[in-house]
């Protein structure tokens, strides 16, 4: 009994005291129920505590409860959105930092302007020069030391193996004589003058879309003219790719080894012969990991190193030449025609092979035109190859000198560009080399974004995310490529190893690239009335580059097969993107106003259906606002229809300014039903999400847009817009689609693809707003299956049919 009372005592205890604060909470200012208890205490008396239980109790009345009750679920809506950040924008359209980019531009062109007018008034060179900085043709030293930098580099690292490849194909120092180096420097004068200051420099530089270069720029200006000109473009630009996985690797590994050559450092590499390898693959990680600073950044600081480096090789050329002047006599193309064809030459036309290593960087000049400018390399190219020539015809005035020497005859692997210097000058020359093998792998990873960009906006492959770190849309990053040449270019290294292996797979697929570049160039010039020069241009340059192709086909079985097949996958990569495309765009269908209006603003009063968000965006690349794509309509539509206060179609575009930042809205006359394109730089980070919410309040501002309050905490805490629900749609084909083998491959591929390459989820910045991708059926034609035969069924018995019995 005694535990009994004690617990009922607690018991009574506990009441009393919960009943005391209870009562102290409601006479606080500010308390539960939002009143104040004037002049009464806890237990119901006046404030002199005199007051028994007759005093009045103040009770609310309903009217002043409802408002306290709606104000504290007002407050307590406030205080749980306070949890989250809404996607606001600022009041500004531009920020601090890019104003100040934009003035820093302004000022500078405002200086350029006013030198050109001062230049212009001294004479003919002045106004010359004023119109040349005016056109596109511009040039500055600062983008000039880039252009050096970004574009030079693969064509720069030639002369360090060319002519050791020509003494290796004709047996060594000792079995060349005169004739033979004659006939190897004039074949390479005359093919660096032909494809790469001709065919590259004077007539495909002159050929831009809208500034950019390449072959697939270059497809883009005669798309028009056939469709089979997609085959040329599609198999020059998946040879160019893959030669850039292999370049990085060549390059750089070949350059690394030259640190073998020093004395202070054989021996170390002889206690550990992986040590080269694994020095490349640092350098080349390193190098990949760079990339994202942008190429202008990059190209400033590989730019003085190569200005150094070309000013190198023309000086050891000169001094070298110092010995014999004759061998200019290979000016004249007689030797190396003479030499090609000549019994004495041991390797036959893969000699051309040989001669090609000399020309390998000039495709990636063109290609590389949008990230320097077209008049930057005008400015520098000659510059460049009178120190290539200085260096091939120095090195060949060595070979001359020491032909006969026995203690370069019995060398075992004599590379001339070494040998030719003093020793004290070799420790710069590996350095340097090295310097220059990074050099010329950055000239393909520029060419290769620009390839890749080109090929998005032709959709022969998925829209990847790209970056422009620098001021000009030119500099781009796209990291998903940069990631896979990256994991490509160890590959290689893996599977071969050393620069030796490597160099037999190496520069066969570019040799593809520049036939068919010239194919399209020729069309080019068709079409341009240049009627006469595209035939002569056609016949010289396939007949040049034909010869390229049979004498680097001897590297085949050495490694070139390597090469071809990643050229083909890549090309079936491009194809079937291509084909799933023509596919998707074949079925695709708009409706116009008075098709879906009446539809949508049924659905939107049908007050039987609840919502399935405030607002419905989908995300759409049509950019016409003046239509809905059937996709949007029949998504609203399908399965349950989706009631929304207002749906909404958005398209993004990119623009060629850097700091954009406009739109614009259709709504057909509703309030309901918003078209909207949204125009952003190609610097502006697309926060759609951010921008959305600034529209909406726009429209709302404006009366456009019915007011929307949200009563619940929502993950954007925004209560002035209502809920909203993301939506992108996929396509996926329909078992009884009618559509061939190919077509049905070419459309699992491309999904397969977009599988892998990302979603426009995460470029928009929706995936915190859990998006819902819906998946519809591609609408091709269908095949129509036969029907059904109904079949009558007796009271307790089987049904009788001409098919064979049951299995029972």
């Amino acid at each position: 009994m005694t535990d009994r009372n004690q617990q009922t005592k607690r018991a009574r205890k506990v009441v009393s005291g919960t009943a005391d604060d209870t009562s102290k909470k409601a006479g606080r200012p500010g308390g539960a129920n939002g009143t104040r208890m004037n002049g009464t205490g806890a237990n119901g008396t006046g404030a002199n505590g005199t007051g028994k239980a007759k005093a009045a109790v103040v009770r609310p009345r309903p009217a002043d409860e409802r408002q306290a009750k709606a104000k504290a679920e007002k407050e307590a809506l406030l205080r749980a959105d306070t949890f989250t950040n809404a996607p606001k924008v600022s009041r500004r359209t531009l920020t601090k930092e890019e104003r100040e980019v934009l003035a820093k531009q302004a000022e500078a062109e405002n200086k350029e302007a006013a030198k050109l007018a001062t230049t212009a008034a001294k004479g003919r060179f002045g106004r010359w020069w004023a119109r040349l900085q005016s056109g596109p043709n511009k040039v500055s030293w600062g983008m000039m030391i880039v252009a050096l930098g970004v574009v030079y580099g693969d064509i720069g690292t030639s002369p360090l193996y060319t002519a050791q490849t020509f003494l290796s194909g004709q047996g060594g120092i000792g079995s060349v004589d005169r004739e033979a180096v004659l006939g190897m420097l004039s074949l390479v004068f005359w093919s660096i003058t032909l494809i790469t200051t001709v065919k590259y420099v004077l007539i495909a530089m002159k050929i831009d879309n809208n500034g950019e270069g390449g072959i697939f720029a270059l497809y883009s200006l005669i798309r028009r003219r056939g469709a089979w000109l997609a085959i040329p473009a599609m198999v020059g630009g998946a040879a160019f790719l893959a030669d850039s996985v292999l370049t990085p690797a060549v390059s750089i590994s070949s350059a690394v080894e030259g640190l073998q050559t020093l004395p202070p450092l054989e021996k170390l590499f002889d206690d550990n012969p992986s040590l080269t390898l694994m020095i490349t693959v640092v350098i080349i990680v390193v190098l990949f990991m760079v990339q994202s600073r942008g190429t202008e950044s990059i190209g400033r600081v590989f730019g003085s190193i190569v200005l150094v480096w070309f000013s190198f090789l023309a000086v050891v050329g000169l001094v070298n030449l110092a010995q014999d002047w004759t061998v200019f006599a290979a000016l004249n193309p007689v030797y190396g025609v003479r030499f090609l064809f000549s019994p004495h030459n041991d390797a036959g036309i893969a000699l051309m092979g040989t001669v090609f290593l000399a020309t390998t960087g000039a495709e990636a000049l063109y290609s590389d035109m949008g990230h320097v400018g077209r008049g930057n390399i005008y400015f520098t190219w000659p510059f460049i190859k009178v120190a290539l020539v200085c260096c091939y015809f120095g090195q060949g005035a060595w070979i001359l000198a020491h032909s006969r020497d026995p203690h370069y005859t019995t060398m075992k692997s004599l590379n001339p560009f070494f040998q030719m210097m003093t020793p004290n000058v070799r420790y710069v020359a590996v350095v340097l080399s090295v310097t220059a093998g990074v050099i010329a792998s950055q000239a393909l990873i520029t060419g290769a974004f620009t390839m890749v960009s080109e090929a998005t906006r032709l959709n022969w492959m998925p829209h990847l995310q790209v970056r422009y770190p620098a001021r000009t849309r030119g500099q781009l990053y796209i990291p998903v490529v940069n990631a896979v040449l990256c994991v490509a270019t160890l590959l290689v290294l893996a599977m071969f190893k050393d620069s030796e292996h490597i160099s037999a797979a190496y520069g066969l697929a570019l040799t593809i690239t520049m036939i068919t570049t010239t194919i399209l160039l020729a069309v080019y010039l068709w079409y341009a009335k240049r009627r006469v020069g595209a035939i002569v241009f056609l016949v010289l340059f396939l007949a040049i580059q034909i010869l390229f192709f049979i004498a680097s086909m001897a590297k085949f079985l050495h490694g070139g097969w390597f090469t071809m097949l990643l050229t083909i996958a890549i090309l079936f990569v491009m194809y079937t993107w291509n084909e799933g495309t023509k596919l998707e765009r074949a079925q695709r269908r708009h409706m116009r106003p008075k098709d879906f209006l009446p539809t949508l603003e049924k659905l939107h009063g049908d007050f039987r259906i609840p919502y399935f968000a405030d607002n419905i965006v989908y995300l759409t690349s049509d950019s016409e606002t003046k239509r809905l794509d059937t996709d949007i309509f029949f998504s609203i539509f399908a399965d349950h229809p989706k009631r929304a206060r207002a749906w909404w179609a958005v398209s993004v575009e990119t623009t060629d300014q850097p700091f954009t930042r406009e739109y614009e809205v259709q709504n057909f006359g509703t309030d309901f039903l918003f078209r909207v394109r949204i125009r952003l730089g190609f610097k502006v980070s697309q926060s759609i999400p951010a921008y959305l919410h600034q529209i909406m309040h726009d429209l709302s501002k404006t009366g456009e847009l019915p007011q929307q309050k949200s009563l619940y905490p929502k993950v954007d805490a925004d209560p002035n817009i209502g809920t909203i629900r993301y939506v992108l749609i996929h396509k996926a084909l329909m078992p009884e689609s009618k559509v061939s083998a190919r077509g049905a491959l070419s459309l699992q591929t491309k999904y397969a693809i977009r599988h892998v390459a990302g979603s426009p989820v995460k470029w928009f910045g929706l995936a915190p707003y859990n998006p819902l991708v819906e998946v519809q059926p591609l609408f091709v034609s269908t095949r129509r299956p036969p029907r059904l035969k109904r079949i009558e069924r007796a009271a307790g018995s089987e049904p009788v049919t001409g098919d064979l019995p049951p299995v029972r």
